[in-house]
């Protein structure tokens, strides 16, 4: 459905974008401008999510297709007098996956950039570094930012307690693996770009259809479930990463997912025969999985009551919350595959 050198760019635009849970600012302002382009229906609701409506044929049933557009990275603890920076973990990040390199503060003021930084190699077992060489895994407790800025000109910048620290831009831009892009955020990015893709190809869907680019569902989908806690839907998909792992039989290429269960639920037989039929339809093969260490908007909502039907669809990644690989033939084919669904399956 999408040429993978327009797919490529339009996640490497979205990329480059900060959007750390809970300031997703900058994101939602590229979002509303794309959506405005295309003369599709737009707004950021009071939970901070970016929303797109299409209309559809029967306007009595609604459902919601989401992507969450946080990214994981990490909060300001404290501000040391040298200007020495202590974070802990947003979401599932791990500093020993960023290693050692350029990180941005997004200060109220300015964005300031600074190395994550975890002490010298060079040094005996006197020095607690030594011990990450030998004995035990590197947690944010143990690294630091080093900004050589002072603390007084960093609070002038609006770095304070609280700010948030992600991956610089400076390390960000993705790169192209054959068919394979690689980058930090594919989770949730190139989801984002599939929602944009719908809002562009979906003209008049069976019933009405919400393209909602979730806020904070790292820190426990709070953006979806505000969403779904005030807007009646028919059926909830969320679009997601899938992780590759030994524990898993899930093949790596172009076939996406559809999830079975995951840690906070099974999902919709129903819904899932549904997006099979859609798959078949689009002429692509879709992969089950039951998956233990995960979770996504569409789950939790249904676990909290908010909607009776929930279905996840991922495309298969290595490094999750990583530097991360993903096809996008698998992206490509999460697209065929809703466009086919919101277009017929519902015509009921």
């Amino acid at each position: 459905m999408l040429e993978f050198d327009r797919l490529f760019q339009t996640i490497e635009e979205l990329v480059m974008l900060h959007s750390p849970s809970g300031a997703e600012s900058e994101i939602n302002q590229r979002l509303m401008e794309k959506f405005a382009a295309l003369g599709v229906n737009a707004w950021v609701d009071r939970a901070d999510n970016a929303i797109a409506l299409i209309k559809g044929r029967n306007p009595e049933k609604s459902i919601a297709i989401t992507a969450h557009k946080d990214e994981i990275g990490a909060l300001v603890k404290t501000i040391g007098e040298s200007g020495r920076v202590e974070v802990r973990r947003l979401g599932g990040s791990f500093p020993w996956v960023y290693g050692e390199g350029v990180v941005d503060l997004l200060g109220d003021k300015q964005t300031i950039s600074g190395i994550l930084s975890f002490g010298s190699r060079h040094v005996s077992h006197e020095s607690p570094q030594k011990a990450q060489q030998e004995d035990v895994c590197l947690k944010w407790e143990n690294a630091w930012i080093e900004t050589k800025f002072t603390a007084e000109e960093l609070a002038e910048a609006g770095i304070r307690p609280g700010t948030r620290m992600v991956v610089g831009k400076h390390r960000k831009r993705p790169l192209r693996l054959k068919d394979w892009i690689a980058s930090y955020t594919l989770d949730n990015k190139a989801s984002v770009a599939i929602l944009l893709a719908l809002a562009e190809c979906l003209k008049e869907p069976a019933v009405n259809v919400y393209l909602v680019a979730s806020a904070k569902e790292e820190v426990g989908a709070i953006g979806a479930l505000y969403f779904t806690q005030r807007q009646p839907l028919d059926a909830l998909i969320a679009l997601e990463i899938c992780p590759l792992a030994p524990e898993y039989p899930i093949r790596d290429g172009e076939n996406p997912v559809l999830l079975v269960q995951d840690g906070y639920g099974v999902y919709d037989e129903g819904l899932n025969a549904q997006l099979r039929a859609a798959a078949a339809v689009s002429d692509v093969e879709v992969q089950l999985a039951v998956i233990s260490g995960f979770g996504s908007d569409a789950s939790i909502a249904m676990k909290f009551g908010h909607v009776a039907r929930a279905a996840c669809l991922a495309f298969p990644t290595q490094n999750t919350h990583g530097f991360e690989i993903a096809h996008l033939g698998a992206i490509d084919n999460c697209a065929a595959i809703l466009k086919a669904y919101c277009d017929e399956l519902w015509d009921e």
